[in-house]
């Protein structure tokens, strides 16, 4: 990576977060709700499908996968989003080394050298998971960070985006559930993102990797809204859309290093072929853990139960301050100034948390307050409850004196 690319890239928000703790003795006995690491047990039948696979750690791995991982994966997209079948194992997905692998390189094979006139643009929403910023530069695009603000219930508004800029976008980002917020994209929602595709000529990059994890109905997915606008698989199907989804968020495996990605088959083909020559393959004893996991429900409803309490156990103690995310496993806390509460949450209660302001960029340049995580604390509840309610009862005596 070049240095003027390095250049671009910020400090990373744990790099941020660590300066700005550096020096300060916590308060307390320490406890981190900063990084969102799902914890817990590794169900058996995890550990006993790559013992029964290991020899295949003796062979080159195949790009596609393997057949019973192909079916497994499609399977679960076909069930979980009542596609009817319309994923096809051998057309429309590839393995993945987690979906950040995917998230990043997928812009590399996608990426046209100019388009509307001028250097590629690929926006995201503002703030973001800092990988997709990191695509667009390594991409060589200009990457545009669209508010992701309440007055747009925490979602990018890529409408309100000029013509002139539209024409430009080569590919735009979205995640929903969205992390840092929780905000989940309606099915309306998507329609206009794809109807806006269609008119400027972009991909829609969807990152659905917290689908499993939600607290009333299942989150409208960019999957079925697409193939319904479409009008099915022979009329055009997943066109624009690729759909990325994880292991690490639905079923607790984050050290799986597993994901996927489905949709349009000619940008699954370019992406094959990209990834063919790059090497980033799954070895067959993780698939074979990874096809076990898409296959079983039962740990995902449990997963989800104990997100629900421990969402439960926070909206409890912290009361007002408490702001109920629709998916996801963050709490996205206004306190005023996101950067002066997480260090005094940390002197005087040991608890680490990360500003919202790391998460994004400023929108007016030299302004901190214009970038809209700077009122915000993100709060990851992936502990223990127990470790989660000792925490938040801290967090507690701040959040009521204010800043």
């Amino acid at each position: 990576m070049s240095e003027t690319l390095l250049a671009a890239l910020p400090p990373g928000p744990f790099v941020q977060l660590a300066r700005l703790l550096e020096g300060t003795a916590p308060g307390k006995p320490p406890i981190s709700l900063a990084v969102g690491d799902p914890s817990g047990a590794v169900p058996g039948y995890i550990t006993e499908a790559m013992a029964r696979n290991a020899a295949g750690f003796g062979n080159y791995p195949a790009v596609t996968g393997t057949q019973d991982w192909r079916q497994a994966a499609a399977g679960w997209l076909n069930a979980r989003f009542a596609l009817n079948g319309a994923i096809d194992p051998e057309k429309h997905l590839l393995p993945l080394n987690g979906t950040r692998e995917g998230l990043f390189s997928v812009l590399f094979p996608l990426m046209p050298l100019a388009k509307g006139g001028g250097k590629p643009i690929v926006a995201m929403p503002n703030p973001f998971y800092q990988c997709y910023a990191a695509a667009a530069l390594s991409a060589g695009a200009e990457p545009l960070y669209v508010p992701a603000i309440e007055a747009s219930s925490f979602l990018p508004d890529y409408a309100w985006l000029q013509p002139a800029v539209l024409d430009r976008i080569a590919a735009v980002y979205i995640c929903s559930p969205s992390n840092p917020e929780g905000a989940v994209a309606s099915e309306s929602y998507w329609k206009k993102l794809f109807e806006l595709a269609e008119r400027h000529d972009f991909i829609v990059l969807a990152d659905e990797c917290y689908a499993d994890i939600y607290f009333g109905a299942p989150p409208a997915s960019a999957l079925p809204t697409r193939l319904a606008q479409t009008g099915g698989v022979k009329s055009g199907g997943f066109s624009r859309l690729l759909s990325f989804h994880s292991l690490s968020k639905r079923s607790g495996l984050p050290g799986l290093r597993s994901g996927m990605v489905a949709g349009c088959p000619e940008l699954i083909e370019k992406f094959r072929a990209f990834r063919n020559v790059a090497a980033p393959t799954v070895p067959a004893p993780i698939l074979a853990a990874s096809a076990a996991a898409w296959r079983d429900e039962a740990h995902v409803t449990a997963n989800r139960a104990a997100y629900a309490e421990k969402m439960a156990a926070a909206k409890t103690i912290l009361g007002n301050h408490f702001q109920q995310p629709a998916g996801g496993f963050f709490l996205w806390l206004k306190t005023g100034n996101g950067e002066e509460t997480a260090l005094r949450l940390w002197r005087e209660q040991g608890v680490r948390v990360l500003p919202g302001a790391y998460m994004g960029r400023e929108i007016v340049p030299g302004k901190p307050q214009s970038n809209p995580g700077f009122s915000y604390i993100r709060v990851a509840l992936v502990s223990d409850l127990s470790t989660i309610i000792t925490a938040l009862e801290r967090m507690r005596k701040i959040l009521d004196r204010g800043i």
